[in-house]
């Protein structure tokens, strides 16, 4: 797959494209995490009310034990995340900010926090990719030899400088897709 071109994200990013051109900082697990989470959580579901249909604490982050960007992921599911004047305004008068736009990947708007370092990942209600996020992170916490094959992986591309951290995430597409495998053969 070739790199994800500066052109290629200026059409999702909302905001000016900012090369990262470094290698990804990884942290080992930190229970604090969770206490991040729930916090936004908190502050999210204060904001959205009933429009909030679902909150989940998705990615690395919410993985005990696993290495990540020190960044918290978190998956919020709406009505329509294409209608965003059903959610956007409210979290912008808290001080949220949106960053990404992706009407042709399942309407996925990311947002990021006004004081904690989070990627909130806005999908409608019943998205499939909302479903496969979740069942990744499940299989992460269920299966320790995935999970350490998943931050090995992590570990080994973290050392490579990448033009976006988009391409990062793009290289663990292979593992990603083995490890659904795994829990597919298993279930």
């Amino acid at each position: 797959m070739p790199p994800i071109s500066d052109d290629d994200l200026q059409r999702v990013i909302v905001g000016e494209v900012r090369p990262h051109a470094a290698p990804i900082t990884l942290a080992e697990y930190d229970p604090r995490w969770p206490d991040l989470y729930a916090r936004e959580e908190h502050r999210v579901r204060a904001v959205l009310g009933l429009v909030a249909r679902r909150l989940e604490h998705v990615g690395s982050t919410s993985v005990p034990g696993l290495t990540a960007k020190p960044i918290i992921d978190m998956l919020l599911l709406v009505p329509d995340a294409a209608d965003e004047s059903g959610y956007l305004p409210a979290l912008e008068a808290a001080g949220y900010v949106l960053r990404v736009r992706e009407p042709d990947w399942f309407e996925h708007r990311l947002v990021k926090g006004p004081d904690t370092d989070i990627n909130l990942h806005v999908f409608g209600d019943g998205c499939p990719e909302a479903d496969r996020m979740l069942r990744f992170r499940d299989r992460l916490r269920a299966n320790d030899s995935d999970r350490d094959h998943y931050a090995a992986t992590k570990r080994h591309l973290a050392t490579t400088t990448w033009r976006h951290v988009q391409n990062y995430a793009e290289a663990k597409t292979d593992v990603v897709a083995q490890i659904m495998a795994n829990a597919r053969t298993e279930a």
